[in-house]
Formats: C-alpha cells, sequence, structure tokens
C-alpha cells in the first residue's frame, strides 16, 4: 500500500509551535494538547510530575486536567495534591493553567461523599480547591452521569459556586448524548450557561461517539477533549513490540490478538508515513473538527515532548481515507449510520 507523505508543516505555523483553539463556542482558549495527570502520582514519582508540567508549559501547554480521584490508593485526592504543590512553586504557574478536574467518584466510605447530590459536589469542590491549592476551577467536570440525582439540584450547585467564583465553567465526561441534550435544556430554561466541553473516550479504534454525542456536542456549541486517544495502547505500535517480544500485560495480549489484522494495516501505513503509531493516532484526533484536545497522560518527560510531534503531522485526504478504511467507525452520525 503506496500512501502519500503527510506534510510537516501547516501554513503559518513554525515546526514545534504549540496550536491554540476556542474551547467549543467559548472565548476561552486552550492549547491543542491537554496534559492528563492520571499517572502523576501512582506511576510518576512527584519530582518527575513537576518536571513534565514545567515542560509542559514551555512548550505552550495550558491545558491541565485531573480528577479528584486520581491517585487515590495513595492517599484521597493524591495526585490534586501533587499539582497543587507544584503551583506554590510561583513563576505564575496557576494563572498559566487552564485547570480541569472532575467530581463523582468515591473519596470516602460516608454517605454523599461520591456522585452529584448538591452536598457532595459542594463538599468536593471544596476539598479540591484545598488540595490544588487554588481559588478557582477553571472547568469542573462530571465524572460519570448520576441518575439519581436531580438536574435542578446538580445546577443549583454549580450555580451556587460559580456565584462564589469557585468555579468558572461546567463540563461532563462520560454522557450519552442525551445527557448532554437534558443537561442543557434544562440550564438553558435556568438561563445559565450549560455544559461547555464534553470529555469522552475516543480514537481511531472506538469511534462510538460519533453516532449521538459528536452531534450534541455540535448542536449546543460544546468543546470534545478526548480521552484515551491511543486505546490504551494499542495504537502506540503494539502489534510491532510484540512481534519483536516484548512483554504486554495479558489483557493487552488478547486485545492485540483479536485485533491483529486491523493492527498490522495500521503500523504498516504509519511506517510508510515515516511517523510513530503514537503520533499518528493524536494527529487523527487533532484533524477530527470536533476535538478541542486529546488528553495526553505521559509518564515521563520523554513522553511528553514525544507527543508535541503529532502537531506537526498534516495528513492528506488521502490518509484520512486509508485510516477510515482500516478503522471504519459506526458509519457517521446517526440515524443515517444505521437507517436512511
Amino acid at each position: 500500500m503506496t500512501v502519500a507523505s503527510p506534510k510537516l508543516r501547516r501554513p503559518g505555523r513554525k515546526l514545534g509551535e504549540m496550536e491554540y483553539t476556542h474551547v467549543g463556542h467559548l472565548g476561552l482558549v486552550v492549547s491543542r494538547l491537554c496534559l492528563g495527570t492520571m499517572n502523576f502520582g501512582p506511576h510518576t514519582p512527584e519530582p518527575d510530575s513537576y518536571s513534565i508540567m514545567d515542560s509542559a508549559v514551555a512548550y505552550g501547554i495550558n491545558f491541565f486536567d485531573t480528577a479528584n480521584v486520581f491517585g487515590r490508593h495513595l492517599g484521597v485526592g493524591a495526585t490534586e495534591e501533587i499539582i497543587g504543590r507544584w503551583f506554590t512553586k510561583g513563576d505564575r504557574r496557576r494563572d498559566k493553567v487552564v485547570l480541569a478536574t472532575k467530581v463523582y467518584g468515591t473519596m470516602g466510605d460516608w454517605p454523599n461523599e461520591s456522585r452529584l447530590s448538591k452536598l457532595g459536589i459542594v463538599r468536593q469542590c471544596e476539598e479540591s480547591l484545598r488540595r490544588l491549592r487554588t481559588d478557582r476551577i477553571d472547568l469542573y467536570q462530571m465524572h460519570h452521569i448520576d441518575r439519581q440525582s436531580w438536574w435542578d439540584e446538580i445546577w443549583e450547585a454549580m450555580e451556587q459556586l460559580k456565584r462564589q467564583g469557585k468555579v468558572l465553567y461546567v463540563g461532563s465526561s462520560n454522557f450519552a448524548g442525551w445527557h448532554i441534550a437534558r443537561a442543557n435544556e434544562i440550564a438553558g430554561w435556568r438561563n445559565t450557561l450549560g455544559l461547555v466541553s464534553e470529555q469522552s473516550p475516543y480514537n481511531l479504534m472506538q469511534r462510538s461517539v460519533e453516532l449521538e454525542v459528536i452531534p450534541a456536542i455540535q448542536e449546543y456549541g460544546m468543546g470534545l477533549i478526548a480521552y484515551s486517544p491511543l486505546a490504551g495502547g494499542l495504537l502506540a505500535g503494539a502489534l510491532e513490540k510484540v512481534n519483536e517480544g516484548r512483554r504486554s500485560q495479558g489483557y493487552m495480549v488478547g486485545e492485540i490478538e483479536s485485533n491483529r489484522p486491523k493492527l498490522d494495516q495500521w503500523e504498516t501505513l504509519c511506517k510508510e508515513l515515516g511517523h510513530r503509531p503514537a503520533d499518528v493516532a493524536l494527529a487523527w484526533l487533532l484533524h477530527q473538527p470536533a476535538v478541542t484536545a486529546p488528553v495526553i497522560g505521559p509518564r515521563t518527560e520523554a513522553q511528553l515532548l514525544g507527543s508535541l510531534r503529532a502537531l506537526d503531522i498534516e495528513m492528506s485526504e488521502e490518509v484520512l481515507g486509508k485510516l477510515d478504511q482500516i478503522f471504519p467507525g459506526p458509519g457517521g452520525p446517526a440515524p443515517e449510520a444505521y437507517a436512511w
């Protein structure tokens, strides 16, 4: 299979220069790569986490994503604590960052220490602010839909936090398309700004959000933050590593074998393009019009710097077409994807 090489520079942009975009229809501007912090603490020691955040800012990444549950097995809110201590090191670190965190997960054994009651939202916001050592959360995301909480209660809690200046914008994560619609319609009835972003798993192998979620996001002028951009490592050259005799975790071996034909075509295409599979996977997301930023989750500074290469990959329509052939997705938005 012969494919034309992609261009390495976009018009008017220097090689390696960060790109920025608005979050949906907002005036808020963020970098096209979002620094995910899930590894800070569990897999990346605190000093190395500081180095990653320093490098991210130095290379123009101004969008950081975390969650109150990250690093929990090291202690409640361990990852937020690491970020908070980094903020205290000065040099206007906090002011340079658009900070996103999340609420929903279990933070203790008592009632109301999880999910989305007003009591839970307000309390967990205060705890996140304390751990992050900041006076505000720029983007407060509901980590999952809570089917047992009334939307009027949720929006009352968020409105209170916004009035107090503790939360600037509210987003969702792992919501279905109809959840987004329901939340935003009720917010409209309350004359308040609704959800401004959705954070969903989105990658070449997992494209189900194209059915309902992306159309809802676009209808309401929201941004899409794509997590798991490498499909848990499957799109990062996993097949080549196995063929070279390198070990993979048990679950990954099964995923590789069940997807071997696709991965073989994928890695062959990436070799022809002259780029690492991980970089091409990120570049594909950057070419999807609904995507604000993919979340990169580096364990090391080298992995962070490697992710920046994706910004310099320009994909032709031919390349995008080849990728659609390998990973066809659901067939577009509903209902045309399965009806007429």
